[in-house]
């Protein structure tokens, strides 16, 4: 029997799933519809099957991947050969406890921001529209219009990569610009906690419409992306460096620079994971060349070159 079959049998003779499903195409879970196929994918039924899938994907000497979203990542056109165990389905329960709101970490940050606003807690307004999950969110630090993670998380219950279940409170997450600690240290965020400001519901409905209406303008949401492609570098925007080139409607296959935000590189319809890669390489080297900064991927790869992770959220 192969090692995917053995895995698949432990699984079940576990009970840890609700769903478990072979040769599942992962595209449709990724923000950008790229990519091949999962050997397996495991809906856990809570929180606490996420570390036996783990330790069972280990045991077998399989990789496993933690996909939330989808939506800051780049998938492999070969796909993932190992366990994917999505969280979106099932670890998203959410609390409120006066000032503070405790999520899941596969809850979606517009449900979360939505909640928030719910409550009369303001502090989340910025997250209403980044299509990612709880998790993703403190995973790479994510932000927008002002906001960032490490500005309203107070604590965090992560699985660690020997198993055992701890509590990161605000200051032992290492977060900067798109980064936190999780990144290297293998912590797996299961639900985190936020510390919020009381506010009227209505007045923090209003900022996030209109931080909503600036994003309508100004993103091209009309197509499938992975959100900024590049991080901003310390010499100045993305963007703006991308525009310059005269790179807006640069394309490799099914794969664009966006005429409307030159730091979204999209999937025009049918864009491989090679096309996507090729055009950003051309974007890189443009960029180079004319102002000397080697623009680094915000999107994280799957299955690509040597930067898989086993412990991905987005």
């Amino acid at each position: 029997m192969q090692p995917i079959s053995e895995l698949a049998e432990a699984i079940r003779e576990n009970d840890l799933c609700q769903w478990l499903l072979t040769e599942e195409p992962l595209a449709p879970r990724t923000t950008l519809r790229i990519g091949g196929k999962a050997a397996l994918l495991a809906i856990p039924k809570n929180a606490a099957a996420v570390a036996d899938l783990r330790a069972l994907a280990a045991a077998f000497e399989l990789p496993s991947l933690l996909l939330g979203n989808g939506s800051n990542l780049l998938v492999s056109d070969e796909g993932f050969p190992g366990l994917v165990i999505s969280l979106r389905e099932t670890v998203t329960r959410v609390q409120c406890d006066g000032e503070c709101i405790t999520a899941g970490a596969g809850l979606s940050l517009s449900q979360l921001a939505a909640f928030a606003r719910d409550q009369g807690l303001a502090g989340l307004e910025f997250a209403a529209g980044i299509p990612g999950t709880v998790g993703g969110g403190l995973y790479m630090n994510c932000g927008a219009y002002g906001g960032e993670m490490k500005d309203v998380v107070e604590s965090s219950m992560v699985l660690e990569p020997e198993g055992g279940i701890s509590v990161l409170r605000a200051g032992q997450h290492g977060f900067a610009y798109r980064h936190s600690a999780l990144m290297e240290n293998g912590d797996i965020v299961l639900a985190a906690t936020f510390r919020l400001q009381k506010d009227d519901p209505q007045a923090i409905g209003a900022r996030m419409e209109e931080l909503a209406r600036r994003r309508r303008e100004k993103q091209p949401l009309h197509l499938p992306s992975a959100g900024s492609t590049f991080k901003r570098p310390a010499e100045g925007y993305a963007a703006q460096m991308i525009d310059e080139c005269g790179l807006k409607g640069l394309r490799v296959g099914g794969a664009v620079v966006s005429e409307k935000h030159a730091g979204f590189l999209c999937n025009d319809g049918g864009a491989t994971a090679a096309d996507f890669l090729a055009l950003m390489d051309q974007v890189q080297r443009r960029v180079q060349e004319r102002f000397g900064v080697r623009l680094a991927p915000e999107v994280r790869y799957v299955g690509i070159e040597t930067e898989l992770s086993h412990v991905v959220y987005s």
